[in-house]
């Protein structure tokens, strides 16, 4: 199948992938700034491609170079690179290079890598890894695994290639040169899968903002091949000191994506002014926050309808949460709280989303309270907690604040092996083994929750005026009224409630506060 297109069919492919961000300056008539040639016109009157076929078209495009094609590979590789490779990855093989570890923790690696892809919807056709003391710095896995890499292209003719790691620019570069194929790193394959799971507003621009921070040190243009052309000559397109139009073509993709990321930087703060009001509200509230964080997957969502009948969506598919979801809800002995349930973690987030989620993520560490969410299926649990935590423990630290109380909950213990719940058992101290598919467990992990918000509130005696019925509304929202009588000068009641909104009510207190 020829995947040429038209000038216009180009610019449509661009906007598709630039859809949130795309530049507000128009383009000059007759000049291309998206960095594509057209090859053949397309025919006047033709068929206007759906969405579907678009997609489908931007697909096929990035796939490798038809034998006989042309174009010569750096061109294609050169071409395609201003556009950002949003993937919809079809058959691919995985490329793994192992440097630590037993053979059981690489494969574990490449099956979540597997999982990734497969969440991308593509279909692993092939896993290829190798043992070395560091990645190739030229081509990642050594010209020896290129050779026979390339004999595993041609024969199954997938459309991709996958690498375990985060690839540098001359390392994709070599490899696709090489293999004559796209090749990819797992940051790509993360922030696509990020982009097709992002709903809301400030989500889509995060992703966005995230990719454009790792494409624009991969912006290659047609500047190789123009500046050869331009050689040695003087003048406005030459010379010594003067740049070729090809680099100068580089410097204007890489300005109009600093542009376009600066215009998103400030849509995203300016969400981000509104999450923080909307957070400030809760806490003013005085309800609980708990937090559900934990790597993609574990079960986090599962785990909050397991707790308090939300209908929160329920996918076993990596990434399924993007965008935070907060729920009220009441515990078991009454109690109001707010369940958050974050974006999960993944082994060598990248670092770009961290960056771009950050507000996201200080939900989980300003939270009251913070269920870390293990997959207890997993046959290396104690990898997903090391994850986590190591993201965690970078935003407390740079927010300089302490780090939140946590509860390790182990899920999916209904499909997990004993073996490995006896090692988690041994490993960690606090933690509760729980199944959200068959609430086993679901029980002893309300008790725990109710008894470290107990630790955390005041037990009060308050004898209110009957004039003042808005403090005793307030009890019954924002605390656990134990009893409940009326006197001759107002309403008794005992209560749990929170230490600030105790001590703002201390005017009404009858007895001595007593810790729980």
């Amino acid at each position: 199948m020829d995947h040429t297109h038209s000038p216009s069919r180009h610019n449509d492919l661009l906007a598709e992938a630039f859809k949130d961000h795309y530049d507000t300056v128009a383009e000059p008539k007759g000049v291309d700034l998206t960095g594509l040639e057209a090859v053949t016109e397309h025919p006047e009157g033709a068929h206007t491609p759906t969405t579907g076929e678009l997609d489908l078209e931007a697909r096929s495009s990035l796939r490798r170079l038809t034998r006989g094609s042309d174009i010569h590979a750096t061109d294609q590789d050169d071409g395609y690179d201003v556009e950002y490779r949003k993937l919809r990855l079809e058959r691919v093989i995985l490329v793994g290079v192992w440097t630590t570890g037993t053979t059981a923790e690489i494969e574990a690696t490449m099956q979540e890598l597997a999982a990734l892809a497969e969440t991308a919807g593509s279909e692993v056709v092939e896993m290829l890894y190798q043992k070395r003391d560091k990645p190739d710095p030229g081509t990642y896995i050594g010209s020896g695994k290129v050779a026979e890499l390339k004999d595993i292209v041609m024969s199954t003719g997938v459309d991709t290639v996958i690498c375990d790691g985060e690839l540098s620019p001359g390392q994709m570069i070599a490899l696709e040169k090489a293999l004559d194929v796209k090749v990819i790193d797992r940051t790509m394959l993360i922030l696509d899968i990020f982009a097709q799971h992002a709903k809301s507003k400030e989500g889509k621009a995060q992703v966005s903002l995230a990719q454009m921070e790792y494409l624009i040190t991969r912006v290659r243009g047609w500047g190789g091949a123009l500046s050869r052309q331009a050689g040695g000559r003087a003048g406005s397109n030459g010379g010594v000191g003067l740049r070729g139009p090809g680099e100068t073509k580089i410097e204007a993709d890489r300005r109009r994506l600093r542009s376009d990321m600066a215009k998103l930087r400030r849509e995203i703060a300016g969400m981000k002014t509104a999450r923080e009001v909307k957070r400030s509200r809760r806490r003013a509230s005085t309800i609980p926050q708990i937090a559900i964080a934990g790597y993609t997957n574990a079960g986090k969502s599962s785990l909050i309808n397991a707790m308090t009948g939300a209908g929160v969506l329920v996918e076993d598919a990596l990434f399924a949460t993007l965008d935070p979801t907060t729920r009220r809800a009441e515990l078991a002995d009454g109690r109001a709280v707010v369940f958050t349930d974050t974006v999960g973690f993944v082994r060598h987030l990248p670092t770009q989303l961290v960056e771009a989620f950050r507000s996201t993520l200080e939900e989980v560490v300003e939270a009251d309270l913070v269920l870390h969410v293990v997959d207890g299926s997993d046959p290396f649990p104690l990898k997903q907690i090391e994850a986590v935590n190591s993201v965690i423990g970078d935003i407390v630290r740079e927010l300089d604040v302490p780090a939140p109380p946590e509860i390790i909950v182990v899920n999916k213990i209904d499909a997990a092996d004993p073996l490995v719940l006896a090692e988690l058992r041994h490993a960690l101290d606090d933690v509760v083994f729980v199944s959200a598919h068959t609430h086993e467990g679901i029980p002893e992990l309300e008790a725990r929750v109710e008894l470290f918000l107990n630790s955390l509130d005041a037990h009060v005696s308050l004898l209110i005026p009957f004039t003042r019925g808005d403090v005793v509304s307030r009890l019954h929202e924002f605390g656990t009224v134990l009893r409940e009588s009326y006197t001759e000068t107002g309403t008794l009641i005992d209560v749990r409630l929170p230490q600030e909104l105790a001590a703002e009510l201390r005017e009404f207190q009858v007895e001595a506060t007593q810790e729980v």
